[in-house]
């Protein structure tokens, strides 16, 4: 390993986001040590770097413990399950791995000297009652509902977070992500894109929850990435939103991945479910002010990128 490398660990390195990480700070010049526990990543993101000199990769639950020698620039944890399907299937680990894991995280960057970035989500405020959502709006959250594991875990995450800053003089960033897509998702993930784009590639007809009138607000992993990549150079330590505030309802995005596949759109509708948020658009002011990003991918290019990935792997 070239001595004069900075290097940064990946927290979820084989997951969605974690993998186009891993890629964008290899072609940054860094050497990149990515960490996953597998639960929901996959071998498969990331097996084109294995055998570069600069990559390395380790199995290993951050939840328990995180054991990385040698020196660490910066840390960024994105290890945690993402999707409802995943994290009601296991809310204590998604739990643990936002408290025990963020935990243990910053105890290894204060020891390293790094800084660390987490990856924190516009699901902190929950079924939102301000419309977009500022960084400053506190939320609206149900600790005790279904999907209080993940939302109360990022909550936590951005607490303790904010204490290490403050108490300790960590150098730490807090991303809330909004809603992002691209090659690389899991098919089965649970959320409206993968299972749209699933459904209509199998002929299927697209599930579509509630009436379909909710909102939501895409915005593309090469976007999401160099925000995130922004935001760790720069020197800024409070939480910032980074997503598209292009907002589009469900159903019209429904009959957007029926043209684009090329196939009819019927839906099958299905009851809401508990707390699901009704509205997503994020406000980026202060991306833009701050980090002078904004996205350049617009829905359609982003969806035909991710069309071409999910052409190959949908059996």
């Amino acid at each position: 390993m070239a001595e004069d490398k900075k290097r940064v660990l990946i927290t979820g390195g084989a997951g969605f986001l974690g993998s186009h990480l891993c890629d964008r700070f290899l072609k940054e010049g860094y050497h990149v040590v990515a960490m996953d526990n597998l639960i929901t990543g996959s071998l498969q993101n990331i097996e084109h770097l294995f055998g570069r000199p600069d990559f390395e990769f380790h199995q290993a639950d951050v939840s328990k413990f995180v054991f990385v020698p040698g020196k660490l620039d910066y840390i960024l944890h994105f290890a945690s399950p993402a999707s409802p399907i995943d994290y009601l299937k296991i809310p204590i680990q998604t739990l643990k791995v936002g408290s025990l894991g963020t935990h243990n995280l910053l105890g290894l960057a204060r020891v390293k000297g790094a800084r660390m970035l987490i990856a924190s989500t516009s699901e902190v405020y929950g079924d939102p009652e301000i419309h977009p959502q500022v960084e400053e709006y506190f939320g609206n959250v149900n600790p005790v509902g279904p999907r209080g594991c993940y939302d109360e875990a990022k909550r936590f995450q951005e607490a303790i977070t904010m204490a290490y800053h403050n108490h300790h003089g960590l150098e730490t960033r807090i991303i809330r992500i909004f809603n992002t897509y691209g090659p690389r998702m899991r098919l089965d993930d649970g959320r409206v894109l993968p299972a749209f784009l699933s459904q209509a590639l199998r002929g299927e007809n697209l599930t579509v929850f509630g009436d379909g009138s909710q909102t939501r607000s895409f915005c593309y992993v090469d976007d999401l990435v160099e925000g995130i990549y922004r935001l760790l150079l720069s020197d800024y330590h409070l939480p910032v939103n980074i997503g598209n505030p292009s907002e589009i309802t469900i159903k019209e995005f429904g009959e957007e991945i029926a043209r684009l596949t090329g196939v009819e759109f019927k839906p099958t509708y299905q009851a809401l479910p508990e707390n699901d948020p009704m509205k997503r658009r994020p406000d980026i002011t202060k991306a833009k002010e701050i980090l002078g990003w904004e996205p350049k991918v617009d829905r359609a290019e982003g969806l035909r990128r991710t069309l071409e990935y999910f052409k190959e792997h949908v059996k």
